[in-house]
């Protein structure tokens, strides 16, 4: 895969579908791996963090979970061929395990959203097999007890793909734990997939996807949570992502 890895600022993205990737998931199941879907913001808190970069760089996969990685290879010259959403793998990967017989644990979200996201993914997957459901209350990886204990309900479960919905970095630490100990699984930090596959937050218009600006369609929906991350920090890191990408492609 070495010759199909882009750069894009702090990360190396993997330059392949959606349906390739779910495809790789499934020739390796028994491998385990786990796949990083970075977004602008993660690739900006990358670049201000080393150890974040080591964490990041151990990743099986890289996709490019944001329209500005896609245009940041494209304007270097490196063909990236499309947008894979963490929200997205959420349901084409847990179609993959119900096909493959394969189970799937989901971690995160606020109590019940799970279980929603979890009767969601059965209802489009006929014969998914839900390994367990967990929903951490905030903090508690701050706590050696509590973070065991979550643990140990996904290791008990063994599940063949776990799906981690609590943000950069906290879901990508807690995937490398995991893998210490069950490393013989696939994992995806898949952010505010779990609450978009219950229904409790709405995804954007695919139109607006495809343009971009789905984090335009975050920001009217959650604008006190979200105005200062993309406003202030994630459009101008984007902007200087993509001049240079430009300027990559004018040195050659």
């Amino acid at each position: 895969m070495a010759e199909r890895r882009v750069p894009v600022g702090t990360v190396v993205v993997d330059a392949l579908t959606e349906a390739e990737v779910v495809h790789q998931v499934r020739e390796t199941w028994q491998d385990g791996g786990w796949i990083l879907t970075a977004n602008v913001d993660i690739v900006r808190a990358i670049s201000r963090d080393r150890s974040l970069a080591g964490l990041a760089s151990s990743a099986t996969l890289t996709v490019a979970d944001g329209m500005p990685l896609v245009w940041a290879g494209r304007i270097a010259g490196k063909e990236i061929p499309e947008r894979v959403t963490g929200s997205s793998l959420v349901h084409t990967l847990s179609h993959a395990a119900a096909l493959d017989g394969k189970s799937v644990f989901l971690l995160g979200g606020a109590p019940g959203v799970a279980e929603r996201a979890a009767a969601v993914l059965q209802s489009q997957s006929p014969g998914l097999k839900i390994a367990g459901i967990a929903a951490p209350p905030v903090g508690f990886d701050q706590c050696a007890d509590s973070l065991q204990s979550v643990i140990d309900s996904v290791v008990v479960a063994q599940p063949s793909l776990v799906l981690i919905g609590m943000g950069f970095p906290k879901q990508e630490k807690l995937i490398q734990r995991l893998r210490a100990v069950m490393p013989n699984a696939w994992y995806v930090g898949c952010g505010a997939g779990i609450p978009m596959a219950s229904g409790d937050s709405r995804r954007a218009p695919r139109s607006m996807q495809k343009l971009g600006l789905e984090w335009l369609h975050r920001l009217v929906m959650e604008p006190r949570r979200l105005a200062r991350r993309y406003l202030k920090d994630d459009l101008p890191f984007a902007v200087l992502l993509l001049a240079s990408a430009a300027l990559r492609r004018v040195r050659g």
